[in-house]
């Protein structure tokens, strides 16, 4: 597993992901769209039901401003979609059980939790442009408050 971290003008590497419904999606198939992909650490949590369900209540605006959201966690595809049903997510949830695709985004690595130093998913967020290339990459993100945060950074207006 590489921590070696991505930075804004890097090139996103490229995945092709099993989404929650069992469709195959690709980011070099969404090309021409700005993609934010943000990897959380297991669905059903509370931490990662919030930014899931604050993604869903922004997924309208984002898409009418040219964005495409995809979350991503180690949860095979039948977990995600009790997740998808379970809260109303409109989202794609993409599933990366082998974490290679987060491993290599920076997305898992060392961590703290609860003091101890752990290996797992580092909550982290990623703006792809239309070309492939890394906008924005933000790191250790907080679960509560961090769509809101992001769309003041894309300066999307909020509502």
């Amino acid at each position: 597993m590489s921590d070696s971290r991505l930075a804004a003008g890097d090139t996103a590497p490229d995945f092709t992901l099993t989404s929650d419904t069992g469709e195959t999606v690709s980011l070099a198939d969404l090309r021409g769209r700005k993609v934010i992909v943000y990897f959380y650490p297991a669905a059903m949590t509370p931490g990662c039901t919030k930014q899931a369900c604050d993604f869903t209540d922004s997924l309208d605006s984002l898409q009418a401003a040219g964005y495409e959201v995809l979350g991503i966690s180690p949860d095979k595809p039948e977990k995600l979609a009790r997740f998808r049903e379970k809260d109303g997510l409109t989202i794609r949830l993409l599933s990366d059980p082998e974490k290679e695709v987060l491993a290599a985004y920076g997305a898992f690595g060392e961590k703290k939790l609860y003091g101890k130093v752990v290996q797992g998913v580092i909550r982290s967020t990623f703006v792809v442009d239309e070309d492939g290339k890394v906008e924005v990459a933000q790191y250790n993100v907080k679960a509560t408050g961090h769509v809101a945060k992001l769309r003041k950074d894309l300066g999307l207006a909020l509502g």
